[in-house]
């Protein structure tokens, strides 16, 4: 599954080339619970049609009746057609949940309010430059003039929340995640395929032809150079990880090496305790790296959920990966409980 930013830019891109009316929504405020976090998009196309989500889904049913057709019956279309049509001119806000009746009504949380920024009409070029940048991997913050809608872009050196300020809305928008994985076992299928429905684009390298034949997931690259190599022509960056997979260490222990030197936000490594701390042996007697510089380096992966398949070690990984993509804390004992995720595998490994 693509970035879900990208996507929606990528169709409202593609609506407006068209010549079709469409409107871009963007979570600016929340108080109290929030379905959908600041920042977050959605568009919409004068038919009705939607891509992205600012809550749960009734707040889009509401915009799409309020400003399209597609809830009207035919006999009234008339009557309701100039109501409902797509405004033009600047950016308006609109909030949804300040009464009791209207969080219930728009199906949000107890107390939860949010409020978006619709912007009618986005001209085609800064959306269509904006996807381009994306694509080629820029990190690019958009600024909208809420007088007018008009919209500026440069690329941006680090994510910056989003803000409304001086008379402007302006947001980061930034590439897809993507993830390399060392190894195309069964659970690296597993984790592939749970990567790729939270956004990440996935590369899975295998330099043994025999793994590389049965892989089952084809939306995910298949690689099949020597993985230090690969992690080198990957070139991981801050939204980026690297994860090892396949308990060789000729395999695993260069590719982490080249990933450690690297800005991506995780790099990792199944296997036992016992294992893991070989490996870090490994690295500091062979490759000079210290303490200090394997303090990133994590393993045994995963957060303890007493997995026992490799279904649900993926679902440990992709959860540990996660939280750390998303800033979160995690507590000190996780890391002698994630060996008790792979105590299946660690046979393999004696």
């Amino acid at each position: 599954m693509e970035n879900l930013d990208v996507m929606v830019l990528r169709q409202l891109r593609d609506w407006r080339v068209a010549g079709r009316r469409a409107l871009l929504a963007t979570v600016v405020r929340t108080w109290g619970s929030s379905p959908r976090p600041i920042g977050s998009i959605m568009a919409m196309c004068d038919d009705g049609a939607v891509v992205g989500s600012v809550s749960g889904g009734c707040i889009e049913d509401d915009l799409i009746d309020r400003y399209t057709q597609a809830y009207a019956s035919a006999a009234s279309r008339g009557a309701c057609a100039q109501a409902r049509t797509l405004p033009t001119g600047a950016p308006a806000f609109v909030k949804y949940g300040v009464t009791a009746d209207e969080a219930h009504r728009f199906g949000l949380p107890c107390g939860g309010t949010l409020e978006l920024l619709l912007e009618f009409d986005p001209e085609a070029q800064p959306v269509s430059d904006l996807v381009a940048r994306l694509e080629a991997g820029q990190l690019v913050e958009r600024r909208v003039r809420l007088a007018d809608g008009q919209v500026s872009l440069r690329e941006a050196a680090a994510p910056t929340e989003l803000e409304l300020r001086d008379g402007a809305l302006t947001s980061t928008f930034g590439p897809e995640y993507r993830m390399l994985l060392i190894g195309a076992g069964q659970l690296t299928e597993y984790l592939a395929t749970m990567a790729l429905f939270n956004g990440f684009a996935v590369t899975v390298c295998d330099p043994r032809e025999e793994y590389r034949g049965a892989w089952r997931v084809p939306a995910a690259q298949v690689v099949g150079g020597m993985p230090d190599d690969v992690v080198l022509a990957f070139r991981p960056d801050r939204r980026s990880c690297v994860v090892a997979l396949t308990h060789d260490p000729k395999l695993d222990d260069l590719a982490l090496l080249e990933a450690l030197h690297t800005d991506a936000f995780y790099v990792g490594a199944i296997g036992s305790r016992r294992n893991n701390q070989a490996r870090r042996e490994r690295l500091m007697q062979h490759f000079g790296e210290t303490p200090d510089s394997l303090a990133p380096l994590r393993g045994p992966i995963g957060i303890y959920i007493g997995s026992k398949t490799p279904a649900e070690i993926a679902v440990s990984v992709m959860a540990e990966i996660l939280a750390v993509k998303n800033g979160v804390t995690l507590p000190r004992d996780v890391d002698v409980s994630r060996a008790k995720n792979q105590h299946h595998l660690q046979a393999s490994e004696a």
